[in-house]
């Protein structure tokens, strides 16, 4: 059995739900320097196939990983604290972030964005013209939209739940064992990784406005998600909290890794292979080719969500205050990142540098300025409470030594 299963604490999973956000910071850092056609407001003139890799490669597993892992904690906190506690839990951690802190971030967001924008140009941007293809319920959810995503698939797992329990019983452990056979399947066999990635597979194929490139849609402008995006992730996380119903199956994981991250290199050699790593901005044609990418971009997705859940837990499952202290500063540096990078990426615009080097300056400036917003605004006070569900008491200030008194002579 792994150091992970020896106790409560979980600190692998506590490592890759921190790493996936942080990810999702250079993720974001990357996409002023993406080849081809511009699909971010700063457009830098330099641009980077490597980065364009790890934007790639990132997304394939980022989002479904971070879902996973959702999902298995929100069932631990329902099955240490109850529905309602685990309703008031979320709503102080999910709900009031979002509501509170997204006309906050926005306003930041604009102001950045009109500061990046003359930085770059020297002409303050104009209001864009209002746009007559926006979606039903537009709203700019911008990178909360995994917030608003999180309250549904709460709510959406919690109504199954209910309905569950209102089954006979013969009803309800036909049921739940049929599922707990199908998660181990999936865990355990290696044609497991077809089963998990058919659904959102065929969603993708069906729906024709899907930007294969860019991999699940996120529902970032819409109070109505994108679908596809939307059940794929939705996957994720129920497969997360049936996965917790058994968590020796973590110990499986952690023994496959080897296998599931071959599996994950191989597939996306071959994504890469066959689309390129520059952006494709316009769908494909209903035909077996979309398939089968739809096909290999789902089994690279799963096999690299395996592989990565397998390595925190073979290799991170002990203690450690370091990669504590980033998971638990994680959630916050991912909520205020955006307008923090998009200054910064005006900012460097116009130097003459390679972008791998602008991205390292950008990077190294606002990780520190974040880091440092969250040592004295959060980890210490009321925020942190509400975002990590405690508030770390400061060190207290050691006393210093008196000085002995020389008798007098």
């Amino acid at each position: 059995m792994t150091t992970a299963l020896k106790s409560d604490r979980l600190h692998g999973l506590d490592a890759v739900r921190g790493g996936a956000l942080i990810l999702g910071i250079v993720f974001h850092a990357t996409m002023s320097y993406l080849p081809g056609q511009q699909i971010w407001p700063v457009a830098d003139a330099h641009r980077s196939v490597l980065l364009s890799g790890l934007f790639f490669t990132s997304h394939i597993f980022r989002m479904t990983t971070f879902f996973l892992i959702a999902g298995f904690f929100g069932r631990m906190v329902v099955e240490k604290r109850g529905v309602w506690g685990f309703v008031k839990d979320r709503g102080k951690r999910i709900a009031l972030p979002l509501v509170v802190g997204w006309p906050i971030l926005f306003g930041a967001f604009l102001a950045a964005l009109v500061y990046a924008i003359w930085a770059q140009t020297g002409v303050a941007p104009k209001p864009p013209p209002h746009d007559p293809n926006a979606p039903p319920l537009a709203f700019p959810l911008m990178h909360l939209w995994f917030l608003y995503l999180l309250l549904m698939f709460y709510g959406g797992v919690l109504a199954a739940r209910w309905s569950v329990r209102r089954l006979a019983a013969p009803s309800q452990a036909r049921l739940m064992g049929g599922l707990d056979r199908l998660v181990r399947a999936i865990v355990a066999n290696p044609a497991g990784l077809v089963l998990i990635a058919a659904p959102a597979t065929l969603a993708f194929f069906v729906f024709r406005p899907w930007l294969e490139w860019f991999g699940p849609p996120s529902s970032d402008t819409s109070l109505i998600p994108v679908w596809p995006g939307f059940l794929a992730y939705f996957m994720a996380f129920g497969f997360g909290w049936l996965l917790q119903r058994q968590r020796g199956l973590l110990d499986v994981l952690a023994k496959r890794w080897r296998f599931n991250l071959a599996a994950a290199l191989l597939l996306m050699t071959a994504l890469i292979a066959w689309i390129g790593l520059t952006p494709v901005t316009r769908p494909w044609a209903m035909g077996p080719a979309k398939l089968g990418y739809a096909l290999t971009y789902e089994l690279a997705c799963w096999s690299a969500t395996f592989a990565i859940i397998g390595l925190a837990l073979r290799f991170f499952a002990g203690e450690s205050p370091v990669r504590r202290y980033i998971a638990d500063s994680s959630y916050w540096l991912y909520l205020v990142h955006l307008p923090i990078l998009v200054a910064l990426q005006g900012a460097v615009s116009r130097l003459d540098w390679p972008a791998e080097a602008k991205i390292l300056l950008i990077l190294g400036v606002a990780f520190p300025v974040m880091l440092a917003t969250y040592e004295l605004m959060v980890r210490h006070t009321f925020v942190g409470a509400i975002l990590n569900g405690r508030r770390v008491p400061r060190s207290p200030r050691k006393p210093r030594p008196v000085a002995q008194l020389e008798p007098a002579e």
